[in-house]
């Protein structure tokens, strides 16, 4: 497709008030290849996908309707791409001029011929395999985005770099974060007006949160939005970082530079060109629980904390910030506002209204409106027990008091837990059903505040709660958490906020969605499909198998007059990570098989035979370590290794099950591992500094205990391996 030729096309379609309008906000020198005029007429061009949600208001619907509902069980694969990381794969694709760019697990890039497959050029920005433990939720990388001739993407270790679309040679790089703390991104970059924005992750660990731009031609940073006030700002901070001081304990904030605050703005974003608006979602408060984030006098959590939990519209010229609505005050959850936002135009009240929409991990389904920020509406799509509803005339949630961990100080089962009633996974929303499908799930959580809990600033999850989980392996919690792990899409009514259909899942963290022109909805799932449904009812009219989970989101698009459905496949993530395998009660484990899968009409390629599974045999030392030891190596695992490794130390197929690891059998051996860091290019760092030698081995005695528990009891579940 000839792109100058398209762009005075989209351009012509554009209204006289929009145009003058954009020649305002943008000027006219815009360069060659993608333009701004492509990008804001992108949804007129129904043949690329240029832009991260295919256009600024991210709505994830292809106008493409070659492939239907009546047609669709003749889609078939066209043609597959094997990734060489078996990690986490959540990106999206971009397609142009026929070509195909992906991201992929460790930040690596992509570039396929669209229609044949055939490989144009690979990058590896060779980041350091002990970054994965800044990490808090796989090696993860959700894709790029486009300028000029340029493509943009963010790394794991924290740098912005620009590539020539056609060679894949980097133009520039330009370090974004601290590297010295424990800052990752894994977001997509968006470029408006030749101005490319990217946040980061870390909340976790200590960072303190921010959004900046760059220009995309130099790199040169243009202006950087902190979410969060820092301890010791003098009068000069801006106003906004002022009002936000108001609502934490910034003797707290300012005497531990471990307590960054977090906020930080690791996925999503969207823009609306008319009110020259760029919204963010940010992040969780660091650490999560508020009684030590932000304590009051009597040592419980108090303050909003702005802007933790928040959607934020600012100036993308500018970085001005210009509106917020925080979807969690005082956030103790770990819930996030960094889920998709989604914007559009619909009658409410009789009335047009323009709208932003959120389905943000505490279990709310929100309507906003995007020129001022005020609340509309909201309500729950998913289980919730932290709350009985959200106050109609303040937008704030009506608390069940018992799930305030940062005041109460007692253990509490809250659903939504960390995962969120809805994580990163892309909804979609057709205008023409005026329905938002959601991948959406239930995972509850316990959270136990952590006593005397202090920072590690060298590593690990600083979050002021306990993971340590529970022995026997048949423990209480572990049987009522199994209980609310439930996957589903939901086709959400926005204006009557209820649901119109849903379909149930084998379990969470299903893929993201895509919405079409032809009434179809398509998503991968945790059963190893790629399954396309009916946008209207529910009713499945398509399946694939894929090998392993899908979790990251299709797009569709078309070359010479036919139209592909691409997905990138690989199982990962935070749940694949951090949820014990026994737990999911499923018939067969998810494994990763990285691929980028292709389809169209009457494709006719296969995939390989699916490898066979071995279980490797649960077969531990015996434990003879005491009660004391144990316990001491429980709490320890939980503090270092369980993000990683599951609370029960059963792992997933992505990452190894420690109960079944060679070196458990030897104190030397694992200590070589855990202190050693032999394994560090595999992002299994040394902990030396954080964990002595003594602790080291209490890890392994909790271990072995686990294993045997798990052993002896009736059914225990074999995780299996490549």
């Amino acid at each position: 497709m000839d792109f100058k030729r398209w762009a005075g096309s989209a351009a012509l379609l554009l209204s006289a008030g929009m145009l003058a309008n954009c020649s305002q906000i943008f000027g006219s020198d815009e360069g060659e290849g993608i333009t701004t005029a492509m990008l804001v007429g992108a949804d007129d061009d129904s043949a690329n996908w240029i832009s991260h949600g295919r256009t600024y208001s991210e709505q994830r619907f292809s106008p493409l309707d070659k492939v239907n509902t009546a047609n669709v069980g003749e889609l078939g694969l066209e043609w597959f791409a094997d990734m060489d990381t078996a990690r986490g794969q959540e990106a999206t694709p971009l397609v142009m001029d026929g070509n195909l760019y992906l991201t992929t697990a460790w930040s690596k890039v992509k570039a396929f011929d669209a229609a044949t497959g055939k490989p144009l050029w690979t990058y590896d920005p060779k980041v350091p395999g002990e970054t994965a433990v800044k990490a808090c939720c796989d090696v993860v990388n959700r894709g790029l985005a486009a300028w000029g001739d340029k493509l943009f993407f963010g790394t794991l270790d924290g740098r912005l770099i620009a590539l020539d679309r056609d060679t894949g040679e980097v133009a520039w790089e330009k370090v974004t974060v601290d590297q010295s703390k424990s800052y990752t991104i894994t977001g997509a970059p968006r470029v408006i007006d030749g101005k490319v924005i990217i946040g980061n992750g870390g909340a976790e660990f200590g960072v303190r949160g921010f959004v900046a731009a760059y220009d995309a031609e130099t790199g040169e940073q243009l202006w950087k939005f902190y979410t969060v006030p820092e301890g010791g700002q003098g009068d000069d901070a801006p106003a906004y970082l002022k009002k936000a001081a108001e609502t934490w304990n910034m003797d707290v904030l300012g005497a531990n530079d471990a307590i960054g605050g977090g906020g930080t703005v690791w996925d999503s974003m969207a823009y609306d060109p008319e009110l020259d608006l760029l919204y963010i979602g940010v992040g969780n408060g660091s650490p999560w629980n508020r009684a030590y984030r932000s304590p009051g006098k009597d040592g419980t959590g108090e303050g909003d904390n702005l802007y933790l939990s928040s959607i934020v519209a600012i100036r993308p010229k500018t970085g001005e910030y210009v509106w917020h609505y925080q979807t969690t005050p005082g956030e103790t959850w770990d819930y996030t506002a960094t889920q998709h936002i989604i914007l559009a135009d619909m009658t409410i009240d009789g009335k047009i209204r323009k709208v932003l929409m959120q389905a943000p991990k505490n279990g709310f389904f929100y309507v906003i409106d995007r020129e001022t920020g005020k609340f509309i509406s909201a309500k729950p799509y998913v289980t919730v027990n932290w709350a009985s509803g959200i106050d109609p005339k303040t937008g704030r949630p009506i608390e069940n008091p018992e799930a305030r961990v940062d005041k109460t100080g007692k253990p509490a089962l809250v659903t939504p837990g960390a995962l969120g009633g809805h994580n990163w996974h892309p909804m979609a929303y057709s205008p023409r059903e005026n329905l938002v499908y959601i991948p959406a799930f239930e995972a509850g959580m316990l959270y136990a505040p952590e006593a005397n809990w202090k920072p590690d600033r060298a590593r690990g999850f600083n979050v002021g709660f306990s993971f340590a989980g529970e022995l026997p392996a048949d423990g209480g919690f572990r049987k009522q958490a199994a209980g609310t792990l439930k996957g589903r899409l939901v086709a959400w009514d926005p204006v009557a906020q209820k649901a119109r259909w849903t379909v149930e899942h084998p379990g969470p963290w299903n893929g993201g969605v895509l919405a079409t022109g032809g009434g179809l909805v398509f998503q991968g799932t945790t059963g190893s499909e790629f399954n396309a449904y009916n946008a209207e009812t529910g009713e499945k009219l398509w399946s694939f198998a894929a090998q392993t989970g899908v979790v990251a989101p299709p797009v569709t698009y078309s070359v010479n007059g036919e139209q592909y459905v691409a997905v990138l496949a690989g199982w990962g993530g935070a749940y694949a990570l951090t949820v014990d395998g026994d737990l999911i009660k499923r018939k067969a484990p998810v494994r990763n098989i990285s691929r980028l899968l292709v389809f169209k009409l009457g494709g006719k390629a296969k995939l390989p035979t699916e490898p066979a599974l071995t279980d490797l045999p649960l077969d531990p030392p015996p434990s003879t370590a005491s009660p004391q030891v144990i316990a001491l190596g429980q709490a320890k695992f939980g503090r270092y290794c369980a993000v990683c490794h599951g609370p029960g130390a059963v792992g997933s197929t992505v990452l190894p099950d420690l109960r079944r690891a060679g070196s458990l059998e030897s104190a030397q051996a694992w200590n070589a591992v855990v202190e050693g860091g032999i394994l560090k290019d595999n992002g299994m760092v040394s902990f030396k500094g954080s964990l002595s030698k003594d602790e080291i081995e209490a890890i392994r005695a909790y271990v072995i205990k686990r294993a045997n528990d798990d052993k002896a009891l009736e059914g225990a579940p074999k995780v299996a391996r490549k």
